[in-house]
């Protein structure tokens, strides 16, 4: 039987970060999507989703997301059977990144959620393009939902993540390292450098994408997750 599929999206999104892959692999996989807006760490976010986790799983993390999905494979390598990392990084936030964040709570705590998503994720990020508007868009429509409340605790999970850099050192898996060419806030380099770091890793740039290859080049990421899916497992 093919294992289920864990899609952990990123900060301030859900199900639609995900959805022309959900569409994609829920033709041949059970997939699930993980809910990371209640915890206020990347550890808790984890453990709550570890805790309606399947019992084995394929994981793939998107931004934020994909740090949750380091710290599901630190804390539970057992029910990893592969792993995917899309548009992140291992590393702790800097002190630099932490203080540029400051401003974008003050926005959310005054009511201006809009202006906060804007500084947080500026449309540069993106491919230039015409799926370049229809992914604002759905990000914005994602940002609304999700709320001001959500906004300042993923905020203060990401200033206080934890290095996963020996995590993925370790892995064991199977696993797709894949970003957008455009992307500013993960630049390629930093996912050239997960890449080497994980064993059995392969590495995918997207040429036309940014921040949301999911949303801006959707059948290209679908092409990459389902070769992903066809990778044969290790043995371990």
């Amino acid at each position: 039987m093919k294992e289920p599929v864990l899609l952990v999206p990123g900060m301030m999104s859900d199900a639609r970060a995900f959805g022309p892959q959900i569409a994609h692999l829920s033709t041949n996989h059970v997939v699930q999507i993980a809910n990371v807006s209640t915890g206020i760490s990347i550890r808790e976010i984890a453990a709550e989703v570890i805790h309606n986790a399947p019992p084995r799983f394929a994981l793939c993390g998107l931004a934020m997301g994909g740090m949750v999905a380091m710290e599901i494979l630190r804390r539970v390598p057992e029910r990893v059977t592969r792993l995917c990392l899309i548009s992140t990084s291992p590393h702790m936030e800097t002190p630099d990144q932490a203080v540029w964040r400051e401003p974008q709570i003050v926005k959310a705590q005054a009511g201006r959620l809009d202006e906060a998503m804007e500084d947080m994720l500026r449309a540069d990020n993106f491919a230039p393009g015409p799926n370049r508007s229809a992914t604002i868009t759905t990000i914005n429509a994602m940002g609304q939902d999700q709320g001001p409340d959500v906004f300042i605790r993923q905020s203060r999970a990401l200033q206080r993540r934890p290095d996963a850099q020996k995590v993925l050192s370790r892995a064991q898996v199977p696993t797709l390292v894949m970003c957008g060419a455009h992307d500013r806030i993960t630049p390629v380099k930093r996912h050239s450098f997960m890449a080497e770091l994980i064993p059995w890793a392969e590495l995918v740039v997207i040429d036309d994408a940014g921040h949301m290859p999911t949303l801006e080049t959707p059948e290209k990421a679908n092409i990459a997750l389902a070769a992903w899916m066809e990778l044969p497992l290790v043995l371990r």
